[in-house]
């Protein structure tokens, strides 16, 4: 089994402490029997390969997040800390603009420098690839998994996106993004001096950094007022 680098370690870290708190604050009774219901159907369909992938993880379904189950298994991301941030860059390129996805992808991108040509390619494999964001378990558990992957990967293999000019939408995307990795490198990199005995230090440190987190709160603000927009308009 291939060890994980330090910030594959803190990424996985957070991610089973995220699940962890989200499972306290909800009913996972009936998803566990959901995952027993999928584990049921033919060899070869979603369903199926979803309830491995969980069985083999020592997972289960985790409340309001059960299409990040199927998109692992439709895509083939394995449940790693690499793969889990590979999927948000596909997923982003898309169009699977939420919060969730854009923080945990600019979260992963941060700890993960050397990885950016990987996510780039991943980003625009998703820009190709049919839309899937709106996929739901229920209504695609029964379906093979072989169909899907060509229906996704393979559909829109002639017709790629023409190159067009940047709407105000996308600079405004964009600017969020570079918004927000200034903010969250700012932080970062003021972070060790606020631990310091040094007044100097800690003033100088610490309006950065709540500078930092300001540019942070903004950036994703406005992503959530995109996101939102566009499925007021789908």
């Amino acid at each position: 089994m291939k060890k994980h680098t330090l910030p594959e370690k803190i990424i996985q870290k957070s991610f089973y402490l995220s699940v962890w708190i989200i499972e306290q604050f909800s009913e996972t009774e009936e998803l566990e029997k959901k995952v027993e219901q999928l584990d049921k159907l033919e060899e070869g369909t979603l369903g199926k390969e979803i309830a491995k992938c969980l069985k083999q993880n020592n997972l289960t379904l985790v409340p309001n997040y059960e299409s990040h189950d199927l998109k692992h298994s439709l895509l083939k991301f394995e449940m790693t800390p690499l793969d889990e941030i590979r999927m948000q860059a596909f997923m982003i390129g898309n169009g699977n603009w939420s919060i969730p996805s854009l923080a945990i992808f600019i979260y992963g991108a941060i700890l993960l420098p050397g990885k950016w040509k990987l996510f780039k390619e991943d980003y625009q494999q998703g820009r190709k690839a049919t839309p899937i964001k709106d996929w739901t378990i229920d209504e695609f558990a029964n379906k093979k998994i072989d169909e899907l992957r060509e229906n996704v990967f393979n559909q829109r293999e002639q017709k790629l996106n023409p190159v067009k000019n940047l709407t105000i939408r996308e600079v405004s995307q964009y600017g969020s993004f570079a918004t927000i990795a200034a903010g969250i490198f700012g932080m970062l990199f003021c972070f060790p001096f606020l631990w310091s005995s040094n007044i100097a230090d800690l003033v100088g440190a610490g309006f950065p950094f709540v500078a930092g987190a300001i540019l942070t709160i903004g950036g994703l603000i406005n992503l959530s007022i995109l996101s939102r927009q566009i499925q007021i308009e789908n």
